[in-house]
């Protein structure tokens, strides 16, 4: 399952950019030898995978009988934390998990290995290819993909009698649903306009509004662009009309578990949610899953675990072999019988055949107008920045316009410094 980008990211700090990171040209030793063992360390995040990834370790050995693979398991809370410790002394996982908020980060200091070798990128969505290229070379091949979409409650539509979301809604159709699902007497809410979660939010609003988060060369913040602002305005205005709870209300109860308890009728999640809501006894039997409404475009935010090599790997050889065992057809077939969407091209059938139930094909077919995660050097620097000044919009404490050139201000000075 994949977890918020953003809070990855703003645990690093300075002291991985200030640590002998090495140039990634140059690993820490030398390849083994004909018929000598060799483990390497493999760092992942997610508990729910551990067993899928120690079954993907397995079959490695299967091909690879000279070579063991040991999965570490850090939980997220503590992944980056440790990462940056572990890099700094030295010691980082031979293989290991990356996400794209901390991946320039982390190549542009040389901590990981560029894939010189060369490999079919084809058969991964290409935004995916792209988040993880820096300078022209490929550091990640990417293990999985995640896309976002409306979960909606079928039992508050019917309720409502509001037809439940078309594969074509545009944001007209979504505001005038969400002007008859909201219930103040019963205490239900069209929809939770989160703040934190920008991948699931309004980044997605940004982009469909034709406005955008960053520019391409990662120089210049775009949330002055009148059009991003619009796609900021799409949440503010549903706080406004109290179609929304306001930020105090979602910061006592995350929109996720209002909506797990029948309080909102639709949650902007993830392909992610998909372990969540099979498990939870409410939503399990009462939910399903719509593309996002379109605004001048359509747009959703795709993103994707990729594995990388570090550049001090004592055994560079069998970990970019791992790479991209992990990044082949057979890992992908296994992956997405147990775990997230395979990011391999053709391979994630099983993903949506696992839960019949729910439009899991919604997030396969949104990858045709996905637009890759924000990112630029030190991702976490502006994201906080984000969060300071697009709080004040949310509370209503200052107009967005203002918040967004203030946020754009702010940005193009942290970029400078990048």
């Amino acid at each position: 399952m994949w977890k918020s980008a953003r809070s990855g990211a703003a645990l690093l700090c300075a002291a991985l950019l200030a640590s002998a990171c090495g140039g990634g040209e140059q690993a820490g030793g030398t390849d083994a030898q004909p018929g000598e063992k060799v483990t390497l360390s493999y760092g992942v995040w997610d508990a729910t995978q551990q067993a899928v990834m120690q079954e993907l370790a397995a079959e490695f050995t299967k091909t690879h009988p000279d070579v063991t693979v040991n999965v570490q398991l850090t939980p997220w809370a503590d992944y980056w934390t440790k990462m940056k410790a572990a890099v700094t002394g030295g010691a980082a996982p031979d293989v290991f998990w990356m996400n794209g908020p901390n991946f320039q980060l982390y190549a542009s200091n040389g901590v990981i290995k560029p894939i010189e070798e060369q490999v079919d990128t084809s058969v991964y969505p290409k935004a995916l290819v792209d988040l993880y290229t820096y300078e022209g070379k490929l550091y990640g091949l990417p293990k999985d993909m995640d896309t976002v979409g409306v979960w909606y409650n079928k039992t508050l539509f019917d309720q409502a009698k509001v037809k439940y979301p078309a594969d074509d809604w545009t944001w007209a159709d979504f505001k005038e649903s969400a002007a008859k699902l909201t219930d103040p007497d019963k205490g239900v809410y069209a929809v939770g306009a989160e703040l934190t979660s920008f991948q699931e939010y309004q980044y997605n609003t940004i982009y469909q509004a034709g406005g955008h988060v960053i520019s391409p060369d990662g120089k210049k913040s775009g949330y002055d662009d009148p059009k991003t602002i619009q796609g900021l305005k799409f949440w503010t205005d549903l706080i406004a009309a109290k179609q929304s709870p306001d930020l105090k209300t979602m910061t006592d109860t995350a929109p996720l578990q209002l909506f797990e308890a029948g309080k909102l009728a639709m949650y902007w999640g993830g392909s992610w949610n998909v372990a969540e809501f099979g498990k939870n006894d409410y939503t399990k039997d009462k939910v399903d899953v719509a593309p996002l409404p379109k605004g001048e475009k359509q747009a959703t935010i795709i993103h994707g675990v990729a594995n990388v090599v570090s550049a001090k790997t004592e055994h560079p050889a069998e970990a970019l072999e791992l790479v991209k065992f992990l990044g082949s057809k057979p890992a992908a077939d296994i992956l997405g019988k147990k775990g997230p969407i395979p990011a391999y091209n053709g391979t994630q059938n099983d993903w949506v055949a696992a839960h019949p139930e729910w439009k899991l094909q919604t997030f396969l077919d949104s990858v045709a107008y996905a637009v890759p995660y924000p990112v630029s050097k030190n991702t976490a620097a502006w994201q906080e920045a984000e969060l300071t000044h697009l709080t004040k919009a949310w509370t209503g404490e200052v107009p967005v316009e203002k918040a967004a050139a203030d946020l754009a201000a702010g940005m193009n000075d942290l970029l400078a410094k990048e």
